[in-house]
């Protein structure tokens, strides 16, 4: 009986064993990186979130240009004591200390039913020395709404479309 009882726990241990390296395969594909990380070595400046956002979209040839939306948000930490203004551009501007950046799109994920995940790089620093001034990379995450309208329209009609988002900042 106890030769019975050392197998059973042999195998017992074999097949936790089994489920543990699976669980690590799972836990490392899920860490690996996305196109819409920012390189290596970034440093995390902070995390805003979108308290109220739009995209506007204007009407070209019958359809709403969904590469061409402006956007126009007030962002907040959560702390909720450095809001940003992110406007066209792509900009965004500290309401503390007026430093302001720009950026292009690097690479996104698109996301079904509503705008896409990005990765953008930042291309341009104004204002005085803030907290915007070391940031290169900007990643737009947990995206909510703000999609091109579908309908047909008017060449020249806008339309504005909120949405949420987490804006992530690194240096």
């Amino acid at each position: 009986m106890p030769q019975r009882r050392t197998k059973i726990r042999a195998v017992s241990i074999i097949g936790a064993a089994a489920v543990a390296a699976a669980a690590s395969a799972v836990t490392l594909s899920a860490s690996a990186a996305t196109p819409i990380d920012p390189p290596a070595g970034s440093v995390k400046v902070g995390e805003w979130n979108v308290a109220t956002g739009i995209q506007t979209y204007t009407c070209a040839n019958g359809t709403f240009v969904g590469t061409n939306s402006v956007p126009e948000a007030l962002l907040v930490d959560a702390a909720q004591q450095s809001p940003l203004h992110h406007f066209a551009g792509p900009s965004w501007q500290s309401s503390v200390d007026g430093s302001t950046i720009t950026a292009t799109k690097t690479a996104d994920v698109p996301k079904p039913g509503t705008i896409a995940e990005l990765l953008l790089t930042v291309n341009g620093h104004s204002g005085p020395n803030g907290i915007l001034s070391p940031v290169k990379y900007i990643q737009r995450l947990n995206t909510s709404g703000g999609a091109a309208p579908t309908r047909a329209c008017t060449t020249g009609d806008r339309e504005s479309v909120r949405y949420s988002a987490t804006y992530v900042l690194f240096k």
